[in-house]
């Protein structure tokens, strides 16, 4: 103890610099863990949380045996995987893509256009995206009629959902997740590349021998992270985008808790599933990090 107060006393400057940040996560990410119990009790507003009825596990009970059970978790869960299969390859493409462009404006050009699209809000990206697919006046009709093809309405046929919602992901997030990367590539030591061009080496060779290798560490931390958040479908997105037609294949946790939480004011039973969410993902962390770990020299922990 005397060790790390003396620690403490030598360092006080960077431990002031980190003290908002510490303080900002007690409050608004532990504090709010005391309101979790709400999922195991018969929660009333007049009674409060902690006059509250206690009724363990009834609310994880019910929400297992509901019909819609299987329907939302298969949504969240092919979602996600489907993000997670289109959307994490793409920003180490685009790295790899930049990392080989000589022309330096050029390069810096397309970096901007496609970062752009992340400073875009959500509601204005949903709305962009049904004037995009309008089938009177959008872009993707116009084309299509073009082409010859019959004019759909995309946002009505609940088969298209997932892939709008993922393609759409990638054009807003690719550009800003590709930076991680460009700064590993950043790091790469100049003389290996020299040592693979005395070799013969060509640019595709140097990309997988050299590039692909040094990304490793930094993707397979992002993968594990991403792999954490699996049931962690975005709200705002997902639920701007649905409507009556298309909600057997959009309604996901994240909507299903705010509808039956807030909408519907059945605070515990939301909370219930909320907590439900949240342990799987921990589960899945613990999981691929496990086995990353097996199969890597990369982990958290």
């Amino acid at each position: 103890m005397s060790i790390a107060l003396k620690m403490v006393k030598k360092n006080w400057q960077l431990y002031l610099i980190i003290l908002p940040s510490l303080v900002y996560l007690i409050i608004f990410k532990y504090v709010p863990m005391v309101g979790v119990q709400i999922a195991f009790k018969n929660y009333m507003v007049t009674k409060g949380i902690w006059g509250s009825d206690w009724i363990g596990f009834k609310h994880f009970v019910d929400f297992f045996h509901l019909p819609i059970f299987w329907r939302v978790i298969k949504n969240t869960a092919l979602l996600s995987l489907y993000s997670l299969l289109i959307g994490f390859p793409a920003p180490i493409i685009l790295a790899l893509a930049l990392n080989e462009l000589k022309n330096g404006i050029f390069k810096r050009t397309v970096q901007l256009v496609t970062f752009a699209p992340y400073f875009i809000s959500t509601v204005i990206m949903v709305s962009i995206i049904m004037l995009f697919l309008s089938p009177q006046l959008g872009f993707v009709h116009l084309l299509a009629d073009k082409f010859g093809f019959p004019a759909e309405n995309i946002m009505s046929k609940p088969a298209y959902f997932k892939t709008v919602y993922v393609l759409s992901d990638v054009w807003q997030f690719t550009g800003y997740a590709s930076v991680i990367y460009i700064a590993a590539l950043a790091g790469v030591d100049p003389h290996m590349y020299e040592a693979a061009k005395v070799d013969g080496a060509s640019r595709f060779q140097r990309m997988i021998h050299i590039d692909l290798p040094s990304l490793m560490p930094t993707a397979v931390i992002l993968l594990i992270l991403n792999a954490g958040q699996i049931m962690n479908v975005g709200f705002e997105k997902v639920y701007l985008m649905q409507n009556a037609i298309n909600v057997g294949t959009s309604e996901v946790i994240s909507t299903y808790v705010y509808k039956m939480g807030l909408v519907g004011a059945n605070f515990s039973f939301s909370a219930a599933v909320g907590l439900f969410n949240s342990i799987v993902n921990l589960l899945l962390l613990i999981v691929v990090n496990y086995v990353a770990r097996k199969n890597s020299e990369t982990s958290l922990w």
